[in-house]
């Protein structure tokens, strides 16, 4: 059976804010600083991260 292997953490291209994805909340969570607060936040979806897990 395919399960999907999702992330848990992400990083805006941008600015290098960095989120980490809340499980009890179902949410993404700033980690650490908040980055730039006009930053329209770009996350690199195109990375090397796998979606699909055998």
């Amino acid at each position: 059976m395919t399960q999907l292997n999702l992330p848990d953490r992400r990083q805006c291209v941008a600015c290098g804010r960095e989120d980490t994805w809340d499980e009890e909340t179902h949410n993404w969570r700033i980690a650490d600083e908040e980055g730039r607060p006009f930053c329209i936040h770009e996350w690199d979806i195109n990375g090397t991260h796998n979606p699909i897990r055998k």
